[in-house]
């Protein structure tokens, strides 16, 4: 798997990808609308699971490498979402878009840049009539990278994340959707 914008590189993992991806995945910053941040760990169990989830399906969230100087900046991509997330979402979408990037590369458009191939990439390639994103509703930057991918958000889909607690800060989240282009 591999596409090419303007910027980036966004490919398949590479294992040296995981050191600086256990830095991103570590980051108070980067991780302050999850639950928390992860030890290399608990890193390698996202990563090996990715890895597995690519091999399976051909794609999954992806690395995002600086096309100037082979940096790895974050990882990008479309992901099956799984039960029982898909059963709380109106609609029961089959595939969401997502991204994490470094902390230095934040405010340079990278994000929209990074996600509008992989949506392109989506529609020409899988057979599903949208593609979503979601988020905790606080969350203003991915909302923001959201809207200017074009997505909508619909009130009336917002939920509760089925793998908080009752009670959770970060339980309040909002849905995104794009519909294939016609």
């Amino acid at each position: 798997m591999r596409l090419e914008t303007e910027r980036l590189v966004l490919r398949s993992w590479e294992e040296s990808d995981f050191d600086p991806l256990a830095m991103i995945l570590a980051d108070p910053q980067v991780r302050r609308f999850y639950p928390k941040t992860l030890t290399r760990e608990e890193a390698r169990v996202v990563f090996d699971f990715a890895l597995a989830r690519q091999a399976e399906n051909g794609f999954h969230f992806g690395a995002a490498e600086r096309r100037s100087d082979g940096r790895f900046v974050g990882l990008v991509g479309l992901g099956h979402i799984g039960e029982p997330l898909r059963d709380a979402l109106n609609g029961h979408p089959l595939v969401e878009i997502g991204w994490q990037f470094d902390q230095s590369v934040w405010g340079q458009g990278l994000a929209p840049e990074a996600a509008a191939a992989w949506l392109a990439w989506g529609f020409a390639k899988l057979p599903v009539p949208e593609i979503v994103a979601f988020t905790f509703a606080g969350n203003a930057p991915s909302r923001r990278v959201m809207e200017k991918l074009g997505m909508s958000n619909d009130p009336t889909d917002d939920f509760q994340h089925p793998g908080l607690p009752e009670g959770h800060r970060l339980r309040p989240h909002v849905l995104y959707r794009i519909a294939r282009p016609h």
